[in-house]
């Protein structure tokens, strides 16, 4: 499996050289395509390697630090009371919220409370 990508490494050298022996081609030609080349292999490199951990976090459960970020900052905005929502949406919720939360009271009632101290 390895072998393929040094064949064309190989592969892709000896045309350079060809073309370079036969005068196709000048000696900072070749360079610049190689400079280019390898460029270019190693981007691909990389979004392959980045790509393979990626698949692997995932798999494992992982979050990104920027989700995990953003999630604590959403968390500390709730916990202080400071959501995205306007004073006329809270107003509208708040109306709408009110009569639910008596029909809620109401069907709660009949539980009895248990005694932090009583015994099962």
């Amino acid at each position: 499996m390895a072998k393929a990508p040094v064949n064309e490494v190989f592969s892709t050298l000896k045309s350079y050289a060809r073309k370079l022996s036969d005068g196709e081609r000048t000696p900072a030609e070749i360079a610049a395509a190689l400079n280019d080349w390898a460029h270019e292999s190693g981007q691909t490199v990389k979004a392959k390697i980045t790509e393979e951990v990626e698949a692997a976090v995932a798999r494992m459960g992982f979050v990104k630090r920027e989700e995990f970020d953003a999630l604590a900052r959403e968390v500390k905005a709730l916990k202080s009371g400071k959501t995205k929502v306007s004073a006329s949406a809270k107003k509208k919720s708040s109306a709408k919220n009110a009569p639910a939360k008596k029909s809620t009271a109401s069907k709660s009632a009949p539980k009895k409370p248990v005694k932090k101290g009583a015994k099962r």
